[in-house]
């Protein structure tokens, strides 16, 4: 048994995106604009984190997602793509910057009309979703936004989706500065804090994955 999982170098990423997932042609454009147009492209989620929550989705035959966190939209358009005719996605973005990016691409791909975007702060707009739906009325919940706010994202989203349901919570390695002991910023504790408060949840079953930056992959029971 191996001591730790494999290290991609960059042959073994490109053998993985070549073969390991199925980009559509929407969202690698969208992907290869933002590189082009975005000073902070990367901050938007990998090819293969976007096939695994395409996945996921379809698993889970999930028909009712949020979104906290949309930037330009690539996350926004996987999930979308992953969801029946009548799917349902609340996209909840601060910043009116970015959405724009992504539209035409939402657009080509056929998904823009399954797509509720709210320009809005995200606590009180999830808070509104909340109000709106009442608990248990999600199947799904992409966390990907401020990190100081993960706390009450994951609890908000964990009143959100339905027993069963699904919540998935980036960035939580958090480009490996979790482990580093110096590190005391506000957003590494924040990642600290959640990434704790996950493991010791009892309402939930979970794994984390060292996919993209690390993702935490959340049951509710």
């Amino acid at each position: 048994m191996a001591d730790h999982s494999i290290r991609l170098d960059d042959k073994l990423d490109a053998y993985v995106r070549c073969v390991g997932m199925r980009e559509s042609e929407p969202l690698r454009k969208l992907r290869e604009h933002s590189k082009k147009t975005l000073v902070n492209a990367q901050l938007a989620i990998m090819p293969e984190e976007a096939g695994f929550l395409d996945l996921l989705v379809r698993l889970c035959g999930a028909k009712r997602i949020v979104e906290i966190g949309v930037y330009a939209g690539y996350s926004t358009l996987a999930l979308a793509q992953a969801l029946p005719e009548d799917g349902y996605l609340v996209a909840l973005e601060r910043d009116e910057r970015f959405p724009p990016v992504g539209r035409p691409f939402w657009e080509e791909a056929g998904v823009a009309d399954k797509i509720d975007l709210r320009l809005c702060d995200a606590n009180e707009g999830i808070e509104k979703v909340l109000q709106e739906n009442g608990p248990d009325s999600f199947d799904f919940a992409f966390i990907d936004a401020d990190k100081a706010s993960y706390m009450n994202y994951y609890e908000k989203s964990l009143q959100l989706v339905k027993p069963g349901g699904v919540i998935c919570v980036d960035n939580v390695l958090w480009y490996g500065r979790v482990v580093d002991e110096k590190d005391k910023t506000h957003q590494t504790e924040a990642i600290r804090a959640i990434n704790e408060h996950i493991v010791a949840d009892d309402r939930v079953d979970m794994s984390m994955l060292t996919l993209g930056d690390g993702l935490t992959v959340v049951r509710k029971r």
